[in-house]
């Protein structure tokens, strides 16, 4: 392995990050510093704290890291939503999205059991 881009995690992440931004151009101008925005950034944030806490180099920092990219996962998805809900974009559009969110959040969620300390 040469690190957190060899990670499927961090892959399928910004694979997301990616299809959040292409989804985002079709929104609309005023959306431009609001939805489109936070949705950007929110994604951008999922694979960019996956890649911190790797390179932290602790497991304690890693899994503090990778619940952050867990929060941000969530803000996608409710931004992604909300989005849908006001005709930015079309069901048909959003709905691979969140089923990749979806997956993403399983293997996030197995990512912090397996690093976190058992009791």
């Amino acid at each position: 392995m040469n690190g957190y881009q060899d990670l499927a995690i961090w892959q399928r992440s910004m694979g997301l990050a990616e299809a959040t931004y292409r989804v985002t151009r079709s929104f609309p101008k005023e959306e431009q510093f609001g939805l489109t925005s936070q949705a950007r950034r929110a994604a951008t944030s999922i694979p960019a704290n996956i890649a911190e806490g790797y390179g932290r180099g602790t497991r304690p920092a890693y899994v503090s890291f990778v619940r952050i990219a867990q929060g941000s996962l969530k803000e996608l998805e409710t931004h992604l939503i909300l989005a849908r809900r006001l005709g930015f974009c079309s069901e048909d559009a959003v709905a691979p999205l969140l089923v990749e969110a979806d997956e993403l959040g399983r293997m996030i969620r197995t990512l912090i059991a397996k690093l976190s300390p058992k009791p």
